[in-house]
């Protein structure tokens, strides 16, 4: 069953922006501290930003200042708006509880979506 549902990724130059949505269903995700994710080819997966049931949001020290994340509970959704994007942000994008990258945690990803900054 899928419950998380990641897009708006596309093909921006260095410099540019997207903004990515995430669509979330069941009662797993409700009030729960949810984050972003991404994973780059040989990487493995890095948390992005998170934001929690408070509405508090931290971000990693690459994307801080740059990317914003936000939520909205009524729709289910959850965004991340990225500005000034640099080639090192190219990844497949996902998003997720908190912990769910943890190492021995088993839990179950989106497809993701798939950003590719480049000139």
């Amino acid at each position: 069953q899928v419950q998380l549902v990641e897009s708006g990724g596309a093909l921006v130059q260095p410099g540019g922006s997207l903004r990515l949505s995430c669509a979330f269903s069941g009662s797993i995700y409700s009030n729960k501290d949810m984050g972003w994710y991404r994973q780059a080819p040989g990487k493995q997966r890095e948390k992005v930003a998170w934001i929690f049931r408070s509405g508090w949001t931290d971000y990693a020290a690459s994307v801080k200042g740059r990317f914003t994340i936000s939520r909205d509970n009524a729709k289910n959704t959850m965004n991340l708006q990225m500005n000034s994007l640099k080639p090192e942000d190219t990844a497949v994008y996902y998003c997720n509880l908190v912990g769910a990258e943890a190492p021995g945690v088993s839990m179950d990803w989106g497809q993701g979506t798939q950003v590719t900054v480049s000139s």
